[in-house]
C-alpha cells in the first residue's frame, strides 16, 4: 500500500500479487479511481477499490461507488435476452421481424436475433443526415429510424461493431418479447439484479446519481484504423452517440450497452450467469440456453473496430485477442475507456474492472490486463 493513495481492499493472502498489480496502476500515474473484483465458483477472491471520484481528488472511491462502464454493459443486455430466450419468449434463430415487423424493411427481414446481437445487422450507426445527438433520447423515433434504415454493409456478411445501436436494438427486442412490455433495464433490475442485490443498472434512478464517479475523458481520440462507412456511422460524427452534457438525463436513460452504471463487484457477480446459468442457487439459464449464448456466431475482421473478433450472442469470445486471461473459452466484453467484464468456464473465474480515468484504447487496455494476468499467475 501507499500512504498517499486511499484503498479499501479485500484480498485472499495467496493473491497479494493481484492487489499489487491494482495498486501499481495508481503509483504509475495511470489511474485516478478504480475497482477490481473477482470470484471463483462463487467464492470471493479479491474486491479492490481505490483512488478518487474526480480529477481534483475531492471525493474517495468506495465499494459502492458506481462507474460508467459503457460497453461492458453489453453483457448485461445479452443476459437479459438470454433470460427471455430461456423463458421461451423468443429464440436466437427467430427473425427480429417476427416480433418487430417494421424491422424487415430494406432487406433486413431474414436477420435473426442472434445476428443482431453479434453485430451483423449493418446498423453500426444512424445514417439520417438530420439526426441529432438529442434524438437518441426519443426511444420510438430511434427504433423507427433503425427499422427503416438501409444497412450500411450487407447483413450477415461480416460483423461491424454497433457501439450505441446495439443497445437500442437489444432493448426493443426485449421490450417486445417481455410479457408485460417492460424495458430491458427494468427486466434486468426486477428479474435479475434486484433480487440478488447486484448493483448494476441500465437506466439509473435519480436517487442513485450521487453515488456515481466522474468520467475523466482521454486526452486523445481512439485509433480506429482505416475509416469506412460503418466506422464513420459508429464513431465518426458528433451525433453518433447521445448528448451526455445533461448528465442526469444521460444516467437515467436506457442505452443498453453504452451507458450502464455499476460496480466491479456487481459485474463480477452478474458474470457468474455465464458459468452455470445461476445466481445464488436460482437458475436463470438452462444448459441449452447457455450453449446458445456462448457459442460463436461470427469470427473475423470487424468492419468498425481494428481487430479480429469472435462474437457470441452479444458477448466477445476470448480468442484470438486474449484480453481476458489465457483461456480461449473465456467470454467477456470491454467498455470504452478501459472497463471490462469476463467469465471463464474452464476455471470458474469471473471478474470485472471499472475505472474513471479513460484511456483511448478501444479494447485490451493494459490496466485490467495486468491485473487479470496477475490473477491467473497466482491461481
Amino acid at each position: 500500500m501507499t500512504a498517499d493513495i486511499p484503498f479499501t481492499n479485500y484480498t485472499r493472502p495467496e493473491l497479494a500479487s493481484v492487489e499489487a498489480a491494482f495498486v501499481k496502476n495508481f503509483t504509475d500515474g495511470e489511474e485516478i479511481g478504480a475497482q477490481f473484483c473477482a470470484y471463483q465458483n462463487g467464492r470471493l477472491l479479491v474486491d479492490l477499490c481505490g483512488g478518487w471520484r474526480d480529477r481534483r481528488k475531492t471525493g474517495l472511491i468506495t465499494p459502492d461507488t458506481l462507474f460508467s462502464v459503457y460497453s461492458s454493459g453489453k453483457v448485461a443486455a445479452a443476459l437479459v435476452i438470454a433470460h427471455l430466450v430461456d423463458q421461451d419468449r423468443i429464440g436466437y434463430d427467430q427473425t427480429v421481424a417476427s416480433i418487430w415487423p417494421e424491422f424487415a424493411a430494406e432487406g433486413k427481414d431474414m436477420l435473426t436475433i442472434a445476428d443482431v446481437l453479434s453485430h451483423q445487422a449493418g446498423l453500426s450507426g444512424i445514417t439520417d443526415p438530420d439526426w441529432t445527438a438529442q434524438d437518441w433520447y426519443d426511444w420510438d423515433k430511434t427504433c423507427a429510424t433503425l427499422a427503416a434504415q438501409t444497412p450500411i454493409f450487407e447483413p450477415k456478411s461480416a460483423s461491424g461493431y454497433h457501439p450505441v445501436t446495439y443497445g437500442i436494438l437489444a432493448g426493443e427486442i426485449a421490450r417486445r418479447a417481455d410479457a408485460d412490455g417492460r424495458t430491458l433495464g427494468r427486466i434486468l433490475r426486477e428479474d435479475i439484479c434486484g433480487p440478488h442485490d447486484i448493483d448494476l443498472w441500465i437506466g439509473l434512478p435519480e436517487s442513485e446519481h450521487a453515488r456515481c464517479s466522474d468520467v475523466i475523458r482521454p486526452p486523445a481520440p481512439a485509433d480506429l484504423g482505416e475509416l469506412n462507412a460503418a466506422t464513420q456511422a459508429a464513431f465518426g460524427k458528433r451525433t453518433a452517440s447521445p448528448d451526455a452534457k445533461d448528465l442526469p438525463r444521460w444516467l437515467s436513460a436506457e442505452f443498453a450497452g453504452s451507458n450502464a452504471q455499476g460496480t466491479a463487484k456487481a459485474m463480477a457477480q452478474l458474470a457468474t450467469l455465464l458459468l452455470n446459468g445461476a445466481l445464488e442457487g436460482e437458475k436463470y439459464l438452462a444448459e441449452d440456453t447457455l450453449r446458445d449464448v456462448r457459442k460463436s456466431r461470427i469470427f473475423g475482421q470487424n468492419l468498425v473496430l481494428p481487430f479480429e473478433i469472435d462474437f457470441a450472442a452479444g458477448i466477445m469470445r476470448n480468442a484470438p485477442n486474449f484480453f481476458y486471461g489465457p483461456n480461449a473459452t473465456t467470454l467477456g466484453h470491454s467498455g470504452w475507456g478501459g472497463s471490462c467484464i469476463f467469465a471463464d468456464p474452464e476455471t470458474g473465474i469471473t471478474g470485472a474492472y471499472a475505472m474513471n480515468k479513460q484511456s483511448n484504447k478501444l479494447l485490451g487496455d493494459m490496466r485490467p490486463r495486468r491485473i487479470i494476468d496477475a490473477l491467473y499467475s497466482a491461481i
